[in-house]
């Protein structure tokens, strides 16, 4: 019993001999084959190439296109790669942008501030703008300039091309300046086509509207309006906006002032004008010799 279970065995190992030495007869073989210098062999060597090399291309085609997925695949990342960092170049560069265009903006009021023609007598002081009071039921901002560079309630202010509205509350460093759009403005103007007084109401709206206008037939859309200087409160002559109408028919304001976007303000020193109460005021010298003799 023993013997017959190790006879499979013996088999087994006697076949993988005959087979090793199959092999290494056939490889002599081929090698010898093609190691010889004969035209017939020549002819035996090119019919079994053509007949073995079609084959084999279409065995080895699975493992070409293999290696050519593994390098698109490689190509594929290479790329994505790229591709992210140039979003992050294009998102610095549009970073850039956004700040050059900020700064273009900024010098470009700066120097619609710097434009503004003003009667020589004034003088004024420059403020940039904090913040605003974000209610839609009071529009005021707050500048970077009080009591210390001598602000005082009442005074103008207006950005690069007309007025904006008045100071309303002074600290020691910060003011408030209340809007031409809040409801408590009134500002006194005239419309300088035909000088006809009227005056200007808050009404929480960007164009607010014109009152108490003598004649408003006379008035017509893209008309001047321009501050009257009426109660001393603003000194005349300060562009307000020009008129609008509505479909109703209503002569509003088009404010020459961008109101949505302030960011600096002139703030202008002025007095108001003296009142002359005595007739006697008016001579600034006594005379001591009226009959003019020597």
């Amino acid at each position: 019993m023993a013997r017959d279970r190790n006879t499979p065995d013996r088999y087994s190992t006697a076949l993988g001999r005959l087979m090793l030495g199959a092999l290494i007869v056939m490889l002599l073989g081929l090698f010898l084959l093609w190691r010889i210098d004969n035209p017939r062999i020549e002819r035996l060597r090119m019919e079994i190439t053509d007949r073995v090399i079609p084959n084999f291309s279409a065995v080895t085609a699975p493992v070409t296109s293999a290696v050519n997925i593994l390098r698109s695949a490689r190509s594929y990342t290479r790329i994505y790669q790229q591709n992210q960092e140039l979003r992050r170049e294009l998102q610095q560069m549009k970073a850039w942008k956004e700040a050059a265009l900020q700064r273009e903006q900024e010098n470009a009021r700066l120097l619609d501030l710097n434009n503004v023609r003003l009667d020589p007598k004034f003088t004024k002081i420059t403020g940039v703008v904090l913040a605003d009071s974000g209610s839609p039921f009071r529009q005021t901002v707050l500048l970077n300039v009080g009591r210390r560079d001598g602000i005082v309630d009442g005074w103008a202010a207006i950005d690069g091309i007309g007025l904006v509205g008045r100071i309303a509350g002074v600290g020691e460093r910060t003011s408030r300046v209340i809007l031409l759009t809040d409801t408590s403005s009134r500002i006194a103007v005239s419309i300088e086509s035909n000088g006809q007084r009227a005056m200007i109401v808050g009404d929480n709206t960007s164009r607010p509207p014109l009152e108490f206008l003598e004649a408003p037939e006379t008035v017509r859309p893209g008309d001047r309006v321009v501050t009257s200087g009426d109660g001393g409160v603003f000194p005349s002559g300060l562009l307000v906006g020009q008129v609008t109408q509505t479909q109703s028919g209503r002569l509003r304001v088009r404010l020459a002032a961008d109101i949505q976007r302030l960011e600096f303000l002139r703030v202008l020193r002025h007095q108001p004008r003296e009142i002359i109460s005595n007739a006697g005021d008016l001579v600034g010298v006594q005379l001591s010799n009226p009959s003019g003799k020597p």
